[in-house]
């Protein structure tokens, strides 16, 4: 299995080229669901209503990054035709992470790690119901929890130096974060069964 290292790697070779635009993707995004935050009164149920689009078509600008295509801002917003099935993975994942961190904070993270994998399996799916995408991330993630934990981790240190200059770091440090879990997910697919 490739290491963390590796799959950082990885990632970078997929960015190497297209650092700006994948920049400019992500800063989107984050300008998007922080602009509708801010909406008084219904800035909540905006983001809860357009993050699963959002989010999907996010992962697919990474996903078709990482496997050598060229893919077109316009592809953020290429999701809405799967709307209610983005909105309720986004909805689903959301509640079932709430829920395990009233336990408490660990259950939370692997609640949180366990159904990680969902809009990528959604966006390789483009039938499978927001339950069955949610069942399958459980499924892939049995053994690999671990090994995507230890993946976040290695990104600490960048956190902290990309926090220093207002915040400005993570401009740099999202999109590669988003190529690392791409590549990630590729990766995990690959030894995994048919479920």
């Amino acid at each position: 299995m490739p290491t963390s290292s590796e799959l950082r790697a990885t990632a970078r070779r997929s960015l190497s080229g297209n650092w700006l635009p994948a920049i400019g993707i992500a800063l989107l995004f984050a300008i998007i669901l922080g602009v509708l935050s801010y909406i008084p009164y219904i800035g909540g149920i905006a983001v809860l209503v357009l993050g699963g689009p959002l989010t999907l078509g996010l992962v697919t600008y990474f996903l078709q990054l990482h496997r050598g295509e060229k893919p077109v801002v316009g592809v953020l917003f290429g999701s809405f035709d799967r709307f209610a099935p983005s909105f309720l993975v986004y909805l689903l994942v959301q509640i079932f992470v709430f829920l395990w961190t009233l336990l408490l904070i660990v259950p939370g993270i692997i609640a949180a790690l366990r159904y990680s994998q969902s809009f990528y399996i959604l966006k390789d799916n483009p039938n499978i119901e927001a339950m069955e995408a949610i069942r399958q991330s459980k499924q892939m993630m049995k053994g690999h929890k671990g090994r995507l934990f230890v993946l976040y981790l290695t990104f600490i240190g960048w956190a902290i130096l990309a926090a220093i200059p207002f915040g400005l770091g993570f401009i740099w440090l999202t999109p590669y974060m988003m190529a690392t879990q791409a590549a990630f997910y590729e990766d995990l697919k690959g030894r995994t069964p048919a479920v």
